[in-house]
């Protein structure tokens, strides 16, 4: 099977090989612009020793960072070889250290109990600026992203399927660790250069990292025509209300996904700040 076709089927492809060196080098270069400019994201997760497992997403500033990066060829053609629409919009971008005494295993979660979108034109783009051995590198529950779409995770340090949010209105995450052998788990060893893509919907969770040990990761997310809003536990706004339109004033310190939470559940994700890459 194509990518598309292994995308569509079973939630995720790996795609080794497929950033030249000048991309690599400007994703890294964005990477190390988060990690000097935290945003309203920024947070340490909890941890079980005193290793650093440290995070940063949708900084409302790192699109102007980013913005040469997620222009590059090579990141539009890994995006188009898994969806068949031409429509390209970024999301957003997320980072990863870990580093220090062990990190925890990042648990098992499914990013889109996070967001307020659904559809079918989805997709994480998962690199490591360090070689990823097998044992260590990101893990896929394989078919997953066709349902159910579970609670998240609240990354509690005593239970990795204790729920964000827990009013009942999605199912709590399954015990994965306790029996692997339940789950057709996918997994390959990356190495600065390779993607994997996955739809947000599949159910992943990292290797933890030991000793003296450093992973750097990068997940940039990308959306397209099909993707409408969705709704999620804790919308502030009333579900009738619509979303802001193009000529409302928006804050710049704020985040489209901020305005997406607030929008009228069904009306296409769409924003002026989320960069178009293609058309």
């Amino acid at each position: 099977m194509n990518p598309r076709e292994v995308f569509a089927e079973e939630g995720v492809v790996h795609l080794p090989n497929a950033l030249s060196s000048r991309t690599l080098a400007l994703a890294e270069a964005a990477y190390e612009w988060s990690l000097a400019h935290p945003g309203p994201g920024a947070s340490r997760l909890p941890n079980r020793s005193t290793g650093l497992f440290y995070q940063d997403l949708a900084n409302p500033k790192a699109f102007a960072a980013y913005d040469a990066l997620i222009r590059q060829p090579d990141i539009l053609d890994c995006v188009r070889s898994v969806w068949r629409t031409e429509d390209v919009w970024f999301m957003y971008e997320q980072v990863f250290k870990k580093s220090g005494e062990e990190t925890r295993r990042t648990p098992w979660h499914q990013d889109t109990s996070y967001l307020p979108v659904m559809g079918q034109d989805l997709v994480v783009m998962w690199m490591s600026f360090e070689p990823v051995e097998l044992a260590a590198t990101l893990e896929f529950v394989a078919r997953s992203h066709q349902g159910p779409l579970y609670d998240g995770s609240s990354f509690d340090v005593s239970d990795d399927t204790a729920p964000l949010y827990g009013d009942g209105s999605m199912p709590r995450l399954p015990d994965i660790e306790a029996d692997r052998s339940c789950f057709r788990i996918l997994s390959w060893a990356t190495k600065p250069g390779d993607v994997v893509m996955f739809h947000p919907s599949v159910l992943h969770g990292g290797g933890a990292t030991h000793g003296d040990q450093v992973r750097r990761t990068l997940s940039l997310r990308f959306f397209g025509k099909d993707a409408v809003i969705a709704a999620r536990p804790g919308r502030r706004r009333r579900l009738s209300e619509p979303v802001r339109n193009r000529h409302d004033q928006a804050n710049p310190d704020e985040h489209p996904l901020t305005r997406m939470r607030e929008g009228k559940v069904g009306a296409p994700f769409r924003d002026p700040a989320f960069p178009r890459l293609s058309q």
